[in-house]
């Protein structure tokens, strides 16, 4: 046998190179080997920033100043799957950072995001390029991207994946995206709403809150709500609100529900089926202070449809209203009043609260929180509106006092309601003068003054309402009532010049009164208005024609004319023909000026002789021009006194007196003539 030979090891070719196993402990160089050519280089390498990425936000601020994020971008369409699928999980990493967020706009990767969402790739690459998507539309920018790059559809797609992380990731998403109006639109297109509700039955809390969140939003829109309704997703949100381990989700659900409810088949659908009763017992019976405030202000969305609020009142809510005013939580008191007020437009719902409710309603009036003061008095004001019953009621229930201090508090809304309730119960005549023994007329002074014309108008109403009465005009003029008043005549608020000239036409209805406006200049502003063929109206008509009916002397030296109606009271006085706008002067500033050859001014008064009247400031100032003694009142029969005295002072067009015999010759600056009547 012959001897072995040993063979020669071929040595290896001198133009490959000898495999290399790197350790690098830097992230600058792992960003450099992204440039490599190598896919197994390149898969390790995003690897490895995937890994570090993941400790901490620094660490993401630090691949941006190494520039790591432009050579991933690329690797996103690389042809080898691993490198492809480390390069998105990075990016779903990456994007929670918003520097890096706002580069990824630049660079305009999304397209090649979702295109990682196609069914025949894998579920870890679902995972993240859905997580990308997530953080990414935040941004309004990247929402109106993701939609026009066609992401909406793969997204509802990933709905129904097997794997939770990716529905979450999705749902998430597309809650992002339909904040925005255009993405809501198409929701039915895509036919959204069965997989959306699919997740309320998944066993993880926040796919289930986001799937509520998302039709929350979408819900906003009447054929989404038609399709959650055609879906049997009414029966699934009760279902949630009665599972009392879904504790968590109850608020989500009743914001979806809220919505649902304004519609009126949607209404029906859920009283014919229950489901109404159960969500009133639902508000009463919850223990759970922000649910039941909630559950409340969905009932409060329905009861804003005439429709709807014939359902309610079938189901009694009154009732449940009622004990709902009583609990402890303020929320719910404040949404439950609201309930009322919406249900107050129903003459049904108004005739319910005459015998009960009100006092209730009243008591909340004298909480110290505002909220509530602003939703009780607003209830109250549409419940006592056109509606005598219920304005006895809160009387009786003391209301006026609560009314009346609520005039003087800061929250605006609240001082109109308290105002409208005041006026309301002012149409009878034993409520108002209830409110006068409370000074009534000194509290509406201030929210006169406010700067909001919603105020402005409702306190004008409300002096408009209660000045019917003399005690009340003397009252609100001697409080200084008068000038703020005059002052919402020059409002530029159609409502508020309304309601203000017919508070005026209504303060002057006596004479003192009627003076004191036009010394404040109501007669020129009105005058002014009732030229504005925009800015008059019927009660500026009205007001001008009273307070001249008021100043017999100004009417007639404006007009030249009195009517049949008016009656010439003691001290009138015919100074000649002036012109609108003009100022006339009083007997006592005609008398300062000294004489003149104009026109005489004619003063007349006309007292019985056989009656000694009482010595008042105009029967001195006629007596001290007339130089006549007080006892010629006494004399005789009743008769005119007829006087006539000449001043400085006079119209350009008036004549001059036919006899100088009548003018001042004496230091009196009057010469008298009487003549009997």
């Amino acid at each position: 046998m012959g001897k072995k030979v040993k063979k020669e090891v071929e040595p290896p070719p001198k133009d490959v190179f000898d495999p290399l196993t790197i350790e690098s402990k830097k992230a600058a160089t792992v960003v450099l080997m992204l440039n490599s050519t190598e896919e197994e280089i390149l898969a390790k390498a995003c690897e490895a920033i995937y890994r570090f990425a993941l400790k901490g936000e620094e660490n993401k601020a630090t691949l941006l100043e190494l520039g790591a994020v432009e050579p991933l971008t690329k690797l996103l369409t690389h042809e080898d799957k691993i490198v492809r699928r480390n390069a998105t999980m990075v990016f779903g990493i990456l994007a929670s950072n918003s520097d890096v967020k706002k580069l990824l706009r630049e660079l305009d990767i999304l397209n090649s995001v979702i295109a990682q969402l196609a069914p025949e790739e894998e579920v870890i690459i679902h995972e993240f390029a859905s997580l990308c998507l997530a953080k990414m539309s935040v941004e309004y920018t990247s929402k109106v991207q993701i939609f026009e790059y066609g992401g909406m559809e793969p997204l509802i797609r990933l709905l129904g994946s097997p794997d939770p992380d990716v529905k979450k990731n999705s749902i998430e998403c597309i809650y992002n995206l339909v904040q925005d109006f255009k993405c809501r639109l198409a929701i039915p297109e895509f036919n959204a709403v069965p997989a959306i509700l699919d997740l309320l039955k998944s066993e993880y809390p926040v796919i289930q809150l986001l799937a509520l969140k998302t039709l929350g939003v979408i819900t906003n829109d009447r054929e989404s709500r038609v399709m959650l309704r055609d879906c049997q997703g009414l029966d699934q949100l009760l279902k949630i609100l009665e599972t009392k381990e879904f504790n968590d989700l109850h608020i989500e659900a009743l914001a979806v529900l809220a919505n649902c409810l304004e519609d009126v088949d949607t209404m029906q659908q859920i009283q014919q089926a229950g489901g109404l009763k159960r969500l009133l017992a639902f508000a009463q019976n919850t223990t759970f202070p922000d649910i039941q405030k909630n559950a409340t202000k969905a009932i409060a969305r329905a009861a804003y449809d005439p429709e709807n609020r014939k359902i309610l009142h079938e189901q009694e809510v009154e009732k449940c209203l009622i004990t709902l005013l009583g609990v402890e939580n303020d929320g719910t008191k404040v949404a439950a009043a609201e309930v009322i007020s919406a249900m107050s437009e129903s003459l049904a719902t108004k005739e319910f609260f005459n015998t009960q409710g009100i006092p209730q309603i009243v008591q909340l009036l004298r909480s110290e929180n505002d909220d509530i003061k602003e939703a009780a008095s607003l209830a109250l004001a549409n419940l006592t509106t056109a509606n005598q019953v219920n304005a006895n009621a809160a009387a009786e229930a003391d209301a006026v006092d609560a009314l009346i201090n609520i005039l003087s508090c800061k929250r605006e809304k609240a001082v109109a309601n308290a105002a409208t309730v005041l006026t309301n119960m002012a149409t009878q005549e034993s409520l108002r003068m209830v409110m006068q023994g409370r000074d009534v007329m000194q509290a509406i002074i201030q929210p006169l003054s406010s700067s909001n014309p919603f105020v402005q108008s409702k306190a004008a109403l409300t002096v408009a309402a209660v000045a019917c009465d003399v005690d009340a005009r003397i009252e609100f003029k001697n409080a200084g009532g008068l000038e703020p008043l005059v002052e919402l005549l020059h409002s530029n608020n159609d409502e508020v010049r309304r309601q203000a000239s017919w508070a005026v036409m209504v303060c002057a209805s006596d004479e003192p009164t009627s003076v004191e406006l036009c010394k404040l200049g109501a007669l020129e502003i009105l005058e002014e208005i009732n030229l504005s063929i925009r800015r008059k109206n019927n009660f500026s008509e009205a007001a001008y024609k009273r307070l001249l009916s008021n100043n017999l002397s100004l009417k007639y030296c404006q007009t030249g004319y009195l009517s049949s109606n008016d009656m010439i009271p003691d001290g009138f006085y015919d100074a000649g023909r002036i012109n609108p706008g003009t100022k006339l002067l009083t007997l006592k500033e005609f008398a300062l000026q000294g004489p003149s050859d104009r026109r005489a001014i004619i003063l007349i008064n006309s007292k019985p002789s056989f009656i000694s009247p009482p010595s008042t400031t105009e029967d001195k100032f006629s007596d001290s021009i007339s130089g006549r003694s007080s006892s010629s009142h006494r004399k005789g029969k009743a008769r005119y006194n007829i006087y006539h005295f000449s001043t400085g002072v006079g119209s350009p067009t008036e004549e001059k007196s036919e006899s100088t015999g009548q003018t001042t010759t004496s230091s009196s600056k009057s010469f008298i003539k009487e003549r009997g009547s």
